[in-house]
Order: structure tokens, then C-alpha cells, then sequence
């Protein structure tokens, strides 16, 4: 289906705006074009028989003047309901490419830059809706006012029409070869500022990297670069673009020549029949109207073929993949804990195994620790417990259930998460402690923030737990941040933890303080720990030490280090 039909689709909620956009569209288009024969009219009572016939040109003054009143208002209508209809489909389509985006699975967000996804929710989305109001009020007034210029010239002299009818499709030819030709250069235009905005969004966001490494004047080169190539690509669009109204333009007013020149001799010579002064002028008038939406096509053409790129990123987003659908699963109540991992396989691409024959059995309420060097697997692992990737082949079990057996909000809704990477959005501090459980009272959110000494500081804010936290939670501490995470989750109260280096942005004291907490919260709870510090995981039931997706050493920490293996060089590399 084409990128046309599928904008239209859009469109069909909003029928009812449709039908009163082409009524009103009818309506001022027919009073517009009755209006050159008054004045043609007007013309023959000037010059019949040398006289002129003030009181019937008066009248006609008249009547045009209630013509043109009428004209304005169905105008003025037509635009609005354009409006609407224009502004509805874009309300619909961002709302469901937000929606597809959540549906979508992880792997696909992963795989796109986040700056072009949000640009396809954005520039995209606007692009689609200023070309669909174009084209609406282009193909209502232009459909009628064809049709009805076409019936006014044949009504006067059918010859005459016939040559304007039959010299218009150059017009029409002209358009769709330069259109043709400048489609590709809008695809790339619409690709760069996806680029562009992934780019900007990369340096914004990370600007105090940018800084400590004096990145300033590489990344106005890099911006440099990629703006040139948007302003060359988009330059040769534009051009492309404005080349199709001047052509056809050209191509319009040949025939509004010919048409005068032929009408001429006919008021003459009676050429092609009959025709008066004010019907030639009449006739005239018909002729440049019947050209004129063509003309008014090529002259939004950028913003069509703008709109059409877009179409296509959005498009090309909206019939990706869902991750397959969860509802004849079941919800696990009451779990207990023991969690197993049988012979899992798993890779990010087929080039490269990272994952391969992995087994492990966890009783309830042990503490895991998951340990190695960076890429050796250890977030692949929680990845794949929380089914944001799915193991390629064996099985993962909770309480001897196959996690694929679950539905995905069930099986996440067991586990507290809290990852090195915090993240919190514009609103309260209590807002964003509730944000994994809704219906947390305030004494329990404040009991699970005093658990995670985010307490104090909370309680020096401004408003304290009301305090609006900054958009990126600039207001805060990397430390603050991190302690408010892991309140979050403790709020949350789950049965089971993953804690993804947890504590790698807070101090030392409050380190101890912390991991104190995690203790409590732990008792009983089947978890894991990802670390890279060692020193925070001694006290752990069993340490998992990974290399190259296998577990090449398990047991205490005591163990491990009387080994005298990979554990223990990768412990005292820490203090050397």
C-alpha cells in the first residue's frame, strides 16, 4: 500500500469534517466562478451599441459584491474544517507511534538511534499534517473548480474548450517529471534531520562529558559537517521543489495565450464560432481558472513530497514488529523464589555467541552475585530474566514455570530493578517514588525512602517530597539520583531484586548505610547483584564470575579467593 493510502486511512474518523469541507469547497467554488460571467455581462452593457447601462451594471456591482461575501465565508469554512481534519490525523498518528514504540520489543529501540525515533514522533508527524491541509484544500477547491470552469467554457463555445482542455495535460506532465525527480532528494532531507536531532540529543544530554574532555569545538565540526550535508540535500530539494510551479506556470500561461489569441479571432472573424467581448473575457477568466490548480499543486510541491519522506519514516516505524502477544498467559501469585536457568543460549547478533549452554539453579532468598569483565554477559543475564530479550534457546523457570509462560508484566512485576543508569522524569519526588507502585501510601513511600537514607536530603529540598524534580533531574546529584531509584523500587515492595551496579554513584559512607538497607530488603528475597566493586558483594550466598558468557567460577567470596582463580585476580586488581 502506498504511503498516500495509508495517510488516508487516517483521515476516515474524521468523514464527517470531510464532507463539510468539500460542501463548503462546492459552495464557494460555484459562487467564485459564476462571478466572471457578471462580469462578462457587465462588459456587454458597457459597449452595446455605444451606450452604457449604468442602472444594470449597478445591479451587477451589487451582486457580485453579495457573491464575494458568500465566497469569503465558505472559504473561511472549508479552511477550518481542513484544519481539523489535518490536525485530528496528526493527533492520531503521534499518538500511535507513541504507542507503537512502547509496544515494540527492546531490541528495536536499541537498535535505532533515540534522537531519530523522536524526530519521526516530531518533525515527521508535523511534516505529514502541513502537507495533508495542503493537499485537502488543493484537491476540494481544485476537483470543483476544474469541473466547473470545464462546464462554463463548453456552455459558451465547446471549440475554444476543447483546445484548453486538450493543452492543460503538459502542465500536469511538467509536474510529475520534476516531481520524480526531486522525491529522493526529500527522502535524504527528512533521514538527515533524524540524524541531526540523534546527534544534538547525544551532545545536549552528555554535556559535562563534552566539557571535561574539551569536546567543544570537534562536536561544532561534527554538527558542521552533518548541517552542511542537510543544507546541500535540502537545497537541492528546495530547488527541485520551486522549479515545479515557474514550469507550469510557464506551460499555463501558453495556453491562457493561445486561448486569447483564438478567442480573439473568433469575436472577429467568427473563428470558432460566436463569441462577444465580455464572453472572451468571460472565457479568459475560465481559462486561467481551469489552470490554476495546477499551479497551486507544484506550488506546495516541496511540501508534499516533504510530507510523503516523512510518511514513509513513520510508516516504516508503525509496521515494525510488536513483541508477540502475552494474553493467553498466566500471572504467577505467590511466588516463592527458586529461579533456574537450563542450558540458555543467547546472542546479540549471529556473528558473535555470547551466551551459550548457560545453566544455574537459585534457591529462594539467595543472594546472587554477578561478577566479570565488561561485555562478559552479566546485564545480558537480568536482560534476559526480565524477557527484555528472549533466550534463543533453553529455558529460564521461576518456580519451575517457564518465564515464556508468563505474561511479561507479570513476570517484571516480581522483581524491584534498580540500574547504574537513574532515571527519573519531571515531577515530584513522590511522584517518581510511586512510579512503580501507584497505590503506595505516603507513609509507606516515605517509610522506603527513609530505608534507602533518601530521607534527609529529601526532607532539605524546597517542598520536600512535592519538590519538582528538573527535566534530565539536573536539580539533583548523580548520589541523589541513585538513592532516589532505590527508594523507588523499595516502595515497590517485590519479591524478588536486581540490582545493577545499585551503588555506583553514592559515597562510601552512605555506601554501608545503603547496603545495610539492601540487607533488610533482602532478607527472604531471591537476588541479584550485578558489581563491578567487589568489595560490595562479599557477603553474598553465591558469586557467579563470568568470562565470555560462561560461569568459569562459582561459590562464597571466601571460596572463591582460597581458589586462588580468575576471582582472585580480578578482586585484587581492585586494591593494586
Amino acid at each position: 500500500m502506498s504511503v498516500v493510502k495509508k495517510i488516508l486511512r487516517y483521515t476516515k474518523p474524521q468523514f464527517p469534517y470531510i464532507i463539510l469541507a468539500l460542501i463548503s469547497s462546492v459552495i464557494s467554488t460555484v459562487f467564485m466562478l459564476y462571478i466572471p460571467v457578471l462580469v462578462g455581462n457587465a462588459i456587454d452593457f458597457m459597449i452595446k451599441k455605444g451606450e452604457v447601462n449604468f442602472p444594470k451594471i449597478s445591479e451587477i456591482i451589487i451582486e457580485i459584491g453579495i457573491y464575494i461575501a458568500v465566497v469569503a465565508v465558505f472559504q473561511w469554512l472549508s479552511g477550518n474544517f481542513t484544519n481539523i481534519i489535518s490536525a485530528r490525523t496528526v493527533r492520531d498518528l503521534r499518538s500511535d507511534i507513541f504507542k507503537k514504540l512502547n509496544n515494540v520489543p527492546l531490541s528495536y529501540i536499541d537498535s535505532h538511534a533515540h534522537g531519530d525515533l523522536i524526530s519521526r514522533i516530531t518533525n515527521d508527524v508535523e511534516a505529514v499534517g502541513d502537507g495533508l491541509s495542503q493537499v485537502i484544500i488543493q484537491f476540494f477547491s481544485g476537483i470543483v473548480t476544474i469541473a466547473g470552469t470545464l462546464i462554463f467554457m463548453i456552455a459558451i463555445n465547446m471549440r475554444i474548450a476543447i483546445v484548453v482542455v486538450i493543452l492543460t495535460p503538459l502542465s500536469v506532465l511538467v509536474a510529475a517529471v520534476i516531481g520524480k525527480m526531486c522525491a529522493k532528494s526529500f527522502r535524504d532531507q527528512q533521514e538527515l534531520q533524524g540524524e541531526i536531532s540523534s546527534y544534538v540529543e547525544e551532545i545536549v544530554g552528555n554535556q559535562k562529558v563534552v566539557k571535561a574532555f574539551s569536546y567543544e569545538k570537534r562536536s561544532q565540526r561534527e554538527f558542521k559537517k552533518k548541517n552542511d550535508r542537510l543544507f546541500k540535500v535540502g537545497l537541492k530539494a528546495q530547488f527541485s521543489g520551486a522549479l515545479a510551479n515557474p514550469s507550469t506556470r510557464f506551460v499555463n500561461n501558453m495556453v491562457y495565450a493561445v486561448t486569447g489569441i483564438v478567442g480573439a479571432l473568433t469575436v472577429v472573424s467568427s473563428f470558432m464560432g460566436v463569441l462577444t467581448i465580455g464572453q472572451l473575457s468571460c472565457f479568459l477568466t475560465y481559462a486561467n481558472q481551469y489552470t490554476k490548480p495546477f499551479n497551486e499543486v507544484t506550488g506546495v510541491l516541496t511540501q508534499i513530497q516533504t510530507a510523503l519522506a516523512a510518511g514513509k519514516r513513520i510508516f516504516a516505524v508503525l509496521e515494525s514488529e510488536d513483541e508477540p502477544g502475552d494474553s493467553d498467559k498466566k500471572s504467577l501469585q505467590n511466588v516463592k523464589g527458586d529461579i533456574e536457568f537450563k542450558n540458555v543460549k543467547f546472542s546479540y547478533s549471529p556473528e558473535k555467541e555470547l551466551i551459550k549452554e548457560f545453566s544455574l539453579s537459585v534457591k529462594s532468598g539467595q543472594q546472587i552475585a554477578i561478577v566479570g569483565p565488561t561485555g562478559c554477559g552479566k546485564t545480558t543475564l537480568i536482560n534476559l530474566i526480565m524477557r527484555f530479550y528472549e533466550v534463543q534457546s533453553g529455558e529460564i523457570l521461576i518456580d519451575n514455570i517457564n518465564t515464556k509462560d508468563l505474561k511479561r508484566n507479570s513476570l517484571r512485576h516480581l522483581f524491584g530493578m534498580v540500574l547504574q543508569d537513574s532515571w527519573l522524569f519531571s515531577g515530584t519526588i513522590m511522584e517518581n517514588l510511586r512510579y512503580g507502585n501507584p497505590n503506595a501510601s505516603d507513609e509507606e513511600i516515605i517509610k522506603a525512602a527513609k530505608l534507602s537514607y533518601a530521607h534527609s536530603f529529601i526532607r532539605k529540598m524546597p517542598e520536600g517530597y512535592n519538590t519538582k524534580i528538573a527535566e534530565g533531574a539536573s536539580n539533583l546529584s548523580a548520589g541523589q539520583k541513585q538513592l532516589l531509584c532505590i527508594a523507588r523500587a523499595m516502595a515497590l515492595n517485590p519479591p524478588m531484586l536486581i540490582l545493577d551496579e545499585a551503588t555506583s554513584s553514592i559515597d562510601t559512607l552512605t555506601e554501608i548505610r545503603v547496603q545495610k538497607a539492601f540487607k533488610k530488603l533482602m532478607k527472604g528475597r531471591t537476588s541479584f547483584i550485578v558489581a563491578h566493586r567487589l568489595s560490595t558483594i562479599k557477603e553474598s550466598d553465591v558469586i557467579l564470575v563470568m568470562n565470555d558468557g560462561d560461569i568459569v567460577e562459582q561459590g562464597t567470596h571466601e571460596e572463591l579467593l582460597r581458589k586462588g582463580g580468575f576471582y582472585e585476580k580480578l578482586y585484587n586488581s581492585q586494591f593494586n
